[in-house]
C-alpha cells in the first residue's frame, strides 16, 4: 500500500473511531410557542415571600417529608432549597440545580455557610439539568419551566433522574409565556408528550400562581417521535 493510500487510511479509521465515540446527539423537536427571557435569580426578598406562605404550601401540597430525596432545578438563590432541606431532614437530600456558574457559586456559597449539609449543588445545561437517573421523590420546577427554551429535550432528561412513583412539582403562574407564565393546558400538552400525566392540581393562596403534579405514566418516547404541542396545548 502506498503512503498516499495508507494516510487516507488511517484517516478514515480515525474519524470512524471519533463517530463511534461521540454519537450524534437526539434531536427534539422545537418550542412552538413563546419562550420567556430569562430574569434575575432574585425572585423577590424571601421574606416577602414567606409572608405569601407559598413555599410552605406548596411542599405540604407536594407530600415533602422526612428522608426524601429531592430537586430543585433552577434553584437560583436557593430559596426552596433551604426551606426543602429543612423538610427532609439529615436523611433526606436536596439536589439544587442551575445553569449559569455564577448562580451555582453563589448558591454552594449559601449551602456552606447556612452548613447544609444535606444539599449538594449541580451546573446544569438549559436542555438538561443532568439528574442522577431514577434518584429523586420529588423535582421541584419552581416559576422557571416558562423560561426553558427547548421544552421538550429538558423534560426527556429530566424525567430520567425521577424514582419509580415519584412526581415532579411545577409551580407557575396562569398568564401567558412573555408574562412570565405558563398555561396549565400548554403545560398538560407538554408534559403529555414525553409520558408525564397531571395527577394533582390546585390554585396557590391569594393569586394567579398554581401547584401542579405530575406522575411518569409512560415510557420515555424517542425524540423522533415526539409531537410537540402547539402554542395554546392543541
Amino acid at each position: 500500500m502506498s503512503s498516499r493510500l495508507a494516510a487516507v487510511a488511517a484517516a478514515a479509521v480515525l474519524a470512524l473511531t471519533a463517530c463511534r465515540a461521540h454519537p450524534t446527539e437526539p434531536r427534539f423537536p422545537s418550542a412552538h410557542r413563546d419562550v420567556a427571557p430569562t430574569v434575575s435569580g432574585a425572585f423577590s426578598t424571601e421574606d416577602a415571600r414567606d409572608r405569601l406562605g407559598e413555599a410552605e404550601e406548596v411542599m405540604k401540597l407536594a407530600g415533602v417529608k422526612q428522608g426524601m430525596w429531592v430537586a430543585d432545578v433552577g434553584a437560583g438563590q436557593g430559596y426552596y432549597t433551604v426551606r426543602l432541606a429543612r423538610v427532609v431532614g439529615a436523611k433526606g437530600r436536596v439536589l439544587a440545580e442551575d445553569i449559569l456558574p455564577e448562580i451555582r457559586d453563589a448558591l454552594t456559597d449559601r449551602v456552606e455557610r447556612d452548613r447544609l449539609d444535606n444539599v449538594a449543588v449541580k451546573l446544569g445545561t438549559p436542555d438538561n439539568p443532568m439528574l442522577p437517573a431514577g434518584s429523586f421523590d420529588r423535582v421541584f420546577l419552581v416559576h422557571m419551566y416558562h423560561e426553558v427554551e427547548s421544552p421538550y429535550a429538558f423534560l426527556w432528561h429530566m424525567r430520567e433522574g425521577v424514582k419509580p412513583g415519584g412526581l415532579v412539582i411545577v409551580v407557575d403562574s396562569n398568564r401567558p409565556v412573555k408574562q412570565h407564565g405558563m398555561p396549565p393546558v400548554q403545560l398538560r400538552c407538554e408534559f403529555a408528550a414525553v409520558g408525564m400525566t397531571p395527577v394533582q392540581f390546585s390554585m396557590l393562596t391569594g393569586g394567579e400562581v398554581y401547584f401542579m403534579a405530575f406522575r411518569l405514566s409512560g415510557p420515555q418516547p424517542l425524540p423522533e417521535k415526539i409531537k410537540p404541542c402547539r402554542s395554546g396545548g392543541e
